[in-house]
């Protein structure tokens, strides 16, 4: 929950459904209050953050968690489009997969993520690093009103 009490759109790009089920449960764990969005494809988030089709009534995300392996559009092809995107860029993407591959970290970066956090497999650890991405973005981080623009 940011400073003014508003809980925090959360959109999780993710295709694992043990993933997501982690992730939920860490949101759960923490009593995290924000709203976790989900969805399974790289093309679905981009639908999802232009507000197309099925996703017209969503909530514009204040932080994006972002895997790279993804079918249909890969994490890197989101990041570099989200970048792009006047209306999308100011959005803080973390991206959050098992590489940990020197290249990936190095393309992520270039592409303006915010971070790179590579995914625990063991489920303390998990909630553990969730609980601090939620921490530093939420109470640490000042972010942009949704509907501003740079």
């Amino acid at each position: 929950m940011n400073e003014e009490g508003r809980p925090i759109e959360v959109l999780l790009v993710e295709d694992d459904p043990g993933d997501v089920l982690l992730t939920r449960e860490a949101f759960e764990f923490n009593k995290v209050r924000n709203r976790l969005h989900v969805v399974n494809d790289g093309e679905q988030a981009m639908a999802f953050l232009r507000r197309e089709e099925r996703y017209r009534d969503v909530p514009r995300p204040d932080l994006v968690l972002l895997d790279l392996n993804l079918p249909r559009m890969d994490g890197m092809e989101v990041l570099r489009e989200v970048k792009e995107d006047q209306d999308l860029r100011t959005i803080p993407i973390v991206i959050l997969t098992t590489s940990e591959a020197e290249e990936d970290i190095l393309q992520g970066y270039r592409l303006h993520a915010n971070a790179y956090v590579t995914k625990p497999v063991d489920f303390e650890q998990f909630i553990r690093v969730v609980r601090q991405i939620d921490d530093f973005f939420v109470t640490v981080v000042k972010l942009p009103h949704q509907g501003n623009r740079l």
